[in-house]
């Protein structure tokens, strides 16, 4: 589902910025685009933290083989949170989860089967609130947070400066490779308020034409 506000963002960032003019124009209907539901997005984050695409696909498919068998085969199947949160630890070991990722998960689980984490009112929470609230799960941090918001909330405004790409291909753009301090940074992406998730999604595409989806 492309975000209701991105043919906007595109438009003006086109308009303001060179770069981005350019960058828009290169990736014509392409978009952000949301995949799962919450909870499905933010269990697929954390499983594949810190390891290979090809090991963690394996590891989600033996979660789902054994908490949601009937979705398995689903292109985009749901994880419910209920379910993993009964699971036993070593059912998450057995799945391949380190002892760490899986608590992580259980924790991730638990916060939603309580209602500690829940979406309905997500809506209600400006990007920092929803950032601090799901970083209080184990196993999130700050820029796991701020691609959830950005590729599940569709959120039109987010800037991760600690993502390495986005610092790289700002650097490459603006600044003939050079290095960058996050408050150049900072600075740079002040004429792409209040759509640096767009600026960011293109900037991207600029190092990996494939999009990025979670």
């Amino acid at each position: 589902m492309k975000p209701r506000w991105w043919d906007e963002a595109a438009a003006e960032l086109a308009r303001r910025d060179r770069v981005m003019r350019r960058l828009v124009r290169a990736y014509p209907g392409a978009s952000l685009k949301r995949r799962n539901d919450a909870f499905t997005a933010l269990a697929r984050a954390i499983t594949g933290q810190q390891i290979s695409v090809k090991a963690a696909d394996a590891i989600w498919r033996r979660l789902l083989a054994t908490a949601a068998p009937e979705a398995a085969s689903k292109a985009f199947p749901r994880l419910a949170p209920e379910r993993v949160a009964a699971l036993p630890p070593a059912a998450l070991r057995a799945a391949g989860f380190s002892q760490r990722k899986a608590g992580y998960l259980a924790d991730l689980a638990a916060h939603f089967a309580s209602g500690r984490l829940d979406p309905r009112g997500w809506k209600r929470l400006d990007d920092e609130a929803l950032i601090g609230a799901l970083v209080e799960v184990r196993g999130i941090g700050r820029w796991t947070a701020e691609m959830f918001l950005m590729f599940h909330e569709l959120r039109p405004d987010v800037l991760p400066v600690g993502d390495l790409g986005l610092r790289n291909a700002i650097a490459q753009h603006y600044r003939r490779g050079a290095a960058m301090t996050l408050d150049e940074i900072r600075a740079v992406a002040e004429a792409w308020r209040p759509w640096r998730s767009a600026a960011t999604w293109y900037l991207w595409r600029s190092l990996d034409p494939l999009p990025i989806e979670y």
